[in-house]
């Protein structure tokens, strides 16, 4: 028999290394909601119409505290999807680094996107009602297409999970 010696304790490990990939969309869609608001604030009215009824005008706030709520909401979900990633990490530090392993905690953190463009869509809609008096389509028909879309690439990454985790042929769980 052959005794392994080693100088590190047998419980030391490594935690798994945030990325940046981690938390992409997140971050992009904040990105591109303060471009957003930046670019379009200057144009809108002092008051902002923010809710309607039947297609017409129902809650006003100043411009704003709009611009601020809409990109302080997009900015608690970015770090919302930061702090699920950090926790998510050090949950699996005793799991050897892997594909699957960095693969779940991309979708993790990456999975805040979808409420973020939902938000994103409403600013823009509602910036462009109170610039243009145009309305993109309704919002819940948006989100429902978001939701959707977002149910469907969750479905597909968990089959695939399950199949590496089981291990089909052709596909290793380290890999």
């Amino acid at each position: 028999m052959v005794a392994i010696t080693s100088t590190e304790p047998a419980n030391k490990t490594k935690p798994v290394p945030l990325r940046w990939t981690y938390i992409l969309l997140p971050a992009a869609i904040l990105l591109l909601s303060i471009i957003l608001a930046a670019g379009l604030y200057p144009q809108l009215p002092a008051e902002v119409a923010y809710r309607f009824a039947d297609g017409t005008p129902d809650g006003w706030l100043s411009r704003a505290a709009f611009t601020t709520w809409a990109i302080a909401l997009q900015l608690a979900l970015s770090l919302l999807s930061l702090v699920v990633v950090s926790v998510a990490a050090l949950a699996v530090r005793q799991l050897p680094e892997s594909a699957l392993t960095r693969r779940l905690l991309a979708v993790m953190g990456n999975i805040v996107v979808l409420p973020q463009l939902i938000i994103a869509f409403a600013m823009l809609d509602i910036f462009l009602y109170n610039i243009y008096q145009i309305q993109l389509l309704p919002i819940w028909v948006f989100a429902l297409m978001v939701m959707v879309l977002g149910g469907t690439i969750l479905a597909v990454f968990f089959i695939q999970a399950i199949r590496q985790v089981s291990g089909q042929p052709g596909k290793s769980p380290q890999e």
